[in-house]
């Protein structure tokens, strides 16, 4: 399977809209008791969520995962700072872009593939507003367009 396939959960569509991003990574991520449930229930929120990167290792924070409804008194903190699975080269590398000016680690979207839980993770530039004006005017754009060619196409 290629990065970002199977059952996908959440995505982080602001991601997009506010970074140009660059390169993308899988991630596995620790999770705590029922948190997997509630993943799988999709029950999760990317939209805030941001990767620090910590004595060698990386951390996802600002996620939120609902608190499964059928679980107990052990249920989990929705918003704690959760652990990456990444190799040492992949953090090295992160770490690397972190320090140029602009960039940021973000994560794009969350999913199950082969029964585990993974976050596709984004190396991406911070776009300026007269950046996103233009995206939005392209992408108006192409909406134009397709109507025209649709509505062309019925005649």
């Amino acid at each position: 399977m290629t990065k970002g396939t199977g059952k996908v959960l959440a995505v982080n569509k602001k991601a997009n809209f506010d970074y140009a991003i660059e390169e993308t990574i899988e991630a596995g991520i620790v999770l705590k008791g029922t948190e997997i449930k509630s993943i799988r229930k999709g029950k999760v929120q990317l939209r805030d969520a941001f990767i620090l990167i910590r004595n060698n290792e990386a951390w996802l924070s600002n996620m939120h995962i609902s608190p499964y409804e059928q679980g107990n008194i052990h249920n989990h903190d929705p918003v704690r700072v959760r652990k990456l699975l990444l190799h040492k080269k992949q953090i090295a590398s992160l770490t690397g872009t972190m320090k140029q000016q602009g960039y940021s680690i973000i994560p794009l979207k969350m999913y199950i593939k082969n029964g585990f839980a993974k976050v596709l993770i984004g190396v991406g530039k911070g776009k300026k507003l007269y950046d996103k004006r233009q995206d939005l005017k392209e992408k108006e754009h192409k909406r134009d367009m397709q109507r025209a060619f649709k509505a062309n196409q019925q005649d």
